[in-house]
């Protein structure tokens, strides 16, 4: 709770002049390297905590993505035709 006051205080506080603001830019400068290496070990540590699954799986819900796109494409093919042929009969019906 202490920090999180401190912090707001030097947030709040108005910037002395640009060479507080050019020293704070090379002090976060200097801060990346050390961010990426962390980020960097975080990302190793889930990484391993990730259960990857088997050639089988992959293989089996390929087949299934592939079949379930067939199948919705066949299908909205059949809506979309259905459609058209109905719209075609309307205007012929209201053409004349």
């Amino acid at each position: 709770m202490a920090t999180q006051v401190g912090k707001l205080k030097n947030e709040e506080m108005p910037s002395r002049g640009p060479s507080f603001e050019v020293a704070g830019f090379f002090t976060r400068l200097g801060e990346y390297p050390r961010r990426w290496r962390s980020f960097l070990h975080e990302v190793r540590v889930e990484m391993r905590q990730v259960t990857w699954p088997t050639r089988h799986e992959v293989f089996v819900t390929t087949w299934v993505v592939i079949v379930t796109v067939a199948f919705f494409g066949i299908f909205f093919f059949g809506v979309d035709a259905t459609a058209s042929w109905f719209v075609q009969r309307v205007i012929k019906l209201f053409g004349h």
